[in-house]
């Protein structure tokens, strides 16, 4: 599920959904946009506000990051998200979890 603040995906969102449902295949895939929490930067108010596509926070289950370390899973997403990076995707915030640490996680909390 992807979600941003009018509750559609601009063309770099879609982009990254498409992109990184591919590569991971995941069983849970949240991509919020976050540019708006950014636009007073002076990165962003040197690009007039930026394309209200810079900064995004990502959560990804999935098991192809499994034997991998962290450092490992961001490469692969920035690697697969090259593109937008190149064109004005500014920050991404990356939480990467196996299906079997998600579980874990989730169990921890419930204890």
């Amino acid at each position: 599920m992807a979600t941003n603040e009018s509750g559609s995906r601009g063309p770099v969102e879609t982009a990254m959904y498409d992109k990184l449902t591919t590569l991971l295949q995941p069983s849970q895939l949240t991509i919020t946009n976050e540019s708006h929490l950014h636009r007073h930067h002076a990165a962003m108010r040197a690009q007039g506000g930026g394309s209200g596509e810079t900064h995004f926070a990502v959560q990804v289950i999935s098991d192809a990051f499994q034997g991998r370390t962290t450092l490992q899973r961001h490469r692969m997403i920035y690697s697969a998200l090259s593109d937008e990076l190149a064109r004005g995707l500014h920050a991404l915030s990356l939480k990467t979890k196996t299906l079997e640490e998600a579980r874990r996680f989730t169990a921890g909390q419930a204890e």
